[in-house]
């Protein structure tokens, strides 16, 4: 099973950077989309169809063009849900869940707290929210793998410039506390689990040519359960993929 995640920053935007050519190459069994800024009719499902994936799986946000989540497969989901039951986050399109046979896959996109203090604490209430909430949830699967955009740095070798001053949200001790926490309750970074000192990134600022000078940040993860991580074959980023400032996430399993 290959399953990627990949912030896309507009998923009309980045079909028209040849998404579907990148993904056609790649080809996983999954592919987890944050951040579509669409509502399901307004993609071209059958593009995605010739390609293999048939099913489709949304939360898109009230507010058009703005946030939002899709879950693309080749075969069919034994369940799917969306949302936290918490209208607040709900409206925005941040969670679905999709169950294939024993293994649960939670396609989310944590909120940005980068344009304020206002939404810097949405951002911790959603964390603590969905810390709560993820933790009634797994009491009643059997695998999961929680993937997406967390918008958060855990740790210093998942920046490239850890001595920063300037407190940025993202990078604030309370967010990186959560991931501590969210990682000693029975979830694994498949990244770290594979590659515990390397130092790679998913995100780069538009700005000051940060790409291709790779000064990134890792912000976005593949957490799995401890069933999961027993079957773990691979995971890294795929840089060379270039449709948005993101690049995907990409695991394998046995």
């Amino acid at each position: 099973m290959k399953v990627i995640s990949y912030n896309v920053n507009g998923l009309r935007a980045a079909i028209k950077k040849d998404l579907l050519v990148w993904l056609k190459a790649e080809n996983p069994d999954v592919i987890c989309f944050q951040e579509t800024k669409s509502q399901p009719e307004q993609i071209d499902h059958e593009l995605f169809a010739e390609l293999g994936y048939e099913h489709h799986y949304w939360h898109s946000a009230v507010k058009k063009g703005y946030s939002g989540v899709a879950t693309y497969s080749k075969i069919a989901a034994d369940k799917c849900s969306v949302g936290m039951g918490m209208e607040k986050y709900d409206h925005e399109g941040r969670v679905i869940s999709t169950t294939f046979g024993d293994t649960t896959i939670l396609n989310c996109y944590f909120p940005s707290g980068s344009s304020g203090e206002e939404r810097h604490a949405f951002k911790m209430d959603f964390l603590n929210d969905f810390g709560t909430w993820f933790k009634k949830q797994k009491k009643k699967l059997k695998d999961v793998i929680v993937l997406g955009d967390y918008n958060v740095v855990h740790g210093e070798l998942d920046i490239h410039n850890p001595t920063r001053k300037d407190n940025p949200s993202g990078y604030r001790p309370e967010e990186r506390a959560w991931m501590d926490e969210w990682f000693k309750k029975g979830m694994h970074d498949a990244f770290r689990v594979k590659y515990p000192e390397t130092q790679a990134f998913s995100w780069w600022s538009y700005r000051a040519n940060s790409r291709n000078n790779n000064k990134g940040w890792r912000i976005d993860y593949i957490s799995v359960s401890d069933g999961i991580k027993d079957r773990l074959k691979e995971c890294k980023q795929l840089n060379e993929a270039v449709h948005s400032d993101h690049c995907p996430v990409v695991c394998e399993f046995k």
